[in-house]
């Protein structure tokens, strides 16, 4: 089974939106056994989506759409689509009751423009999910129906529309038209304080061990603040057993590489502090001055949070530092002012641990420190670690690294009472 993805939208060429979803289609695919030949983002022209459309079928055996199902005037996708598939267009009664259900559970009333989304090439089918106006479609080429050798999907634009779709409809249809009835599933390590080259070093004797045997795959993927990621990926007949050759393999990779893993698949740093946190029984505050709140901010997108995190305090003026947080006097990028910030924002919030940063992002020197100069340090049970480092980043990169670094240094910290 071949596949191609067509990414429909002017502002894709424009650089005004980056194309999220070919890369996450195109990961899906993967996951599933389908092999994807290309992917190509086409602007919102009648001529060029009909030329890019006909060649993807040319040559592959399923193309899938995204973009283009909107109720403007520049939403053509359907139109093209009949073209390519030489058929009329017909208008499907019950979408149009859905698209109308829609505006009236929200109160408002429907503009006549979305009638269009109900348009449906004459041997095509909608799919069952349909999270917003705009229906995605099944178009089977040649009048073979479900059973034709070639199909062409079209999915809206919206990312999570269009994750609904992929997952609900169109990634079993795609196996079912393979043959494929194999199981392939990935789980992702999370990993912070290693290079991606030094951990493919780590790594690489038992990758080609599983290179030899034909066991899982093992791949790295640099994701930022995220962590650095190691997927496994294994294929096997059942889930059982797929899981069963993940876990053995997360195993293997726990052992080679310890307690840089601090996290598997949607766990992030944030969301396992905490969780060491609320195991403890332990409530935590920040003190922070170049972050400006990003450490408070990422522990609060985790839900619960407030099961374990008491509030920030943001000092980012060195006369705040030592009114609020009694920095003494002197440089306010330092270790003395960073362990000040780390022990006194427990007692100012009434927390039991903390977490607390000063440093110079940059773009200009200060009090003689070069952008980069960073101090950290976390207090557990009374005790201060502060540590130095100097990152080679721009701001946003500086300010990034010293949010997952310093609460990596927290896990640390909580593992090791908690194992003590």
């Amino acid at each position: 089974m071949r596949c191609e993805i067509v990414a429909v939208g002017t502002e894709l060429l424009l650089g005004q939106i980056v194309d999220t979803n070919s890369s996450w289609i195109g990961e899906r695919l993967a996951l599933a056994g389908i092999d994807c030949l290309r992917h190509t983002a086409v602007g919102d022209n009648r001529e060029r989506m009909r030329v890019a459309f006909s060649d993807a079928l040319d040559r592959s055996d399923a193309v899938i759409v995204t973009g283009g199902l909107g109720p403007t005037q520049d939403d053509i996708t359907r139109e093209v689509l009949a073209d390519v598939l030489g058929v009329e267009l017909i208008r499907d009664a019950d979408v149009v009751v859905r698209i109308e259900a829609v505006f009236g559970g929200r109160g408002r009333p429907m503009p006549a423009s979305n009638l269009r989304q109900a348009d449906v090439p004459v041997g095509s089918h909608t799919i069952a999910e349909m999270p917003g106006t705009a229906p995605g479609l099944v178009c089977p080429v040649g009048g073979g129906g479900d059973d034709s050798s070639k199909v062409i999907y079209a999915v809206p634009g919206v990312p999570w529309e269009m994750k609904q779709m992929l997952e609900g409809t169109i990634l079993s249809d795609l196996k079912r038209r393979a043959g494929i009835s194999s199981v392939i599933r990935s789980r992702t390590l999370r990993t912070w304080g290693r290079s991606e080259s030094g951990l493919a070093e780590d790594l690489a004797a038992e990758i080609e061990r599983l290179d030899a045997v034909g066991g899982p795959t093992i791949a790295f993927l640099a994701s930022g603040m995220e962590g650095l990621k190691v997927r496994i990926t294994a294929k096997a007949p059942s889930d059982a057993e797929v899981d069963d050759l993940l876990a053995e393999e997360e195993v293997r990779v726990r052992a080679i590489v310890g307690p840089i893993v601090f996290g598997v698949d949607d766990q992030t740093m944030e969301s396992v502090v905490l969780d060491l946190l609320i195991e403890q029984g332990l409530r935590m505050a920040t003190a922070e001055s170049l972050t400006g709140g990003m450490i408070g901010s990422r522990l609060t997108d985790v839900p619960g949070s407030s099961r374990a995190f008491v509030g920030s305090v943001v000092a980012y003026d060195g006369d705040v530092k030592r009114s609020l947080l009694g920095v003494p006097d002197g440089s306010v990028v330092c270790e003395a002012a960073v362990t000040a910030m780390a022990a006194n924002v427990c007692g100012v919030l009434g927390a039991d641990v903390s977490v607390a940063v000063t440093g110079v992002a940059g773009p200009d020197p200060q009090e003689g420190e070069e952008p980069g100069t960073v101090w950290m340090a976390t207090c557990v049970d009374g005790v201060v670690d502060a540590v130095r480092t100097r990152w080679p980043f721009d701001r946003t990169r500086i300010r990034q690294f010293t949010v997952i670094t310093v609460l990596n240094a927290l896990r640390l910290r909580l593992l090791a009472r908690r194992d003590a």
